[in-house]
């Protein structure tokens, strides 16, 4: 495992790039990477909270109007912040089918990340794979677009310097599938249950969902605090 390798603590963030949660509370998440870059390592991850977009609607929003009605809730949770907007296409008009492709894509950019900076020096804020994160929340939430398709994830890919036919082939000889599979997996073996969740100190310190920036921030201090692993955290 990475925190037994590097000497500096890690925030695993979790995520699925379908979630409206995860999109306007990014903003907190790079206020994190731009305070801590140089004291903590941070890594993404992505879980399956719509890896079958019609079939999740359908269980939680299917006795409550459906697609439409899901759309009107998410436009709902973006109106209450000012650093966001959101098309009102989403979920109305623009429905992924899944957000395993796009995760897929961004596994992708994390290997050319990889090839380019093989120990990782490079801040998880300034890697392509992190800028591609963000372009394709954006393409969805904010443009209406559909980022379950290749098309808009090409567009993304190439609009922060990514190589689309690089991308491409980390996905046809199936090493994305299996750096994603591994996502998955160390999702499940970490018992998270949503998006966002940060996980740090070997799962003392698990945040979900809509926390505040001065919680999370408390929380990284204490993780600075308590390094070893033998310490439990006071949080």
């Amino acid at each position: 495992m990475i925190e037994q390798t590097n000497p500096k603590p890690v925030v695993h963030h979790y995520s699925d790039v379908l979630c409206v949660w995860a999109y306007v509370s990014n903003i907190r998440f790079e206020k994190l990477m731009e305070k801590y870059a140089h004291k903590v390592v941070f890594e993404l991850h992505y879980c399956s909270v719509f890896p079958d977009t019609a079939g999740k609607i359908d269980a939680s929003w299917g006795k409550r109007g459906g697609f439409a009605a899901y759309g009107d809730h998410v436009q709902a949770v973006v109106g209450q912040f000012d650093h966001v907007e959101v098309s009102p296409d989403v979920w109305a008009v623009t429905r992924p089918v899944s957000s395993t492709a796009p995760h897929a894509v961004l596994k992708a950019a994390e290997l050319e990340d990889r090839a380019a900076d093989p120990q990782g020096e490079v801040p998880l804020i300034e890697r392509a794979a992190y800028r591609l994160s963000w372009a394709l929340r954006q393409a969805f939430f904010l443009h209406g677009r559909d980022i379950a398709t290749w098309e808009v994830q090409a567009d993304c890919a190439a609009a922060v310097g990514l190589d689309p036919e690089a991308l491409q082939r980390h996905l046809h000889s199936g090493a994305a599938a299996a750096a994603l599979d591994r996502d998955i997996v160390a999702a499940q073996k970490a018992a998270i249950t949503g998006s966002p969740t940060f996980y740090m100190n070997g799962g003392r310190q698990v945040l979900y969902g809509n926390v505040g920036y001065k919680l999370l921030e408390a929380n990284i201090e204490e993780l600075l605090r308590s390094r070893g692993p033998e310490e439990a955290s006071w949080c």
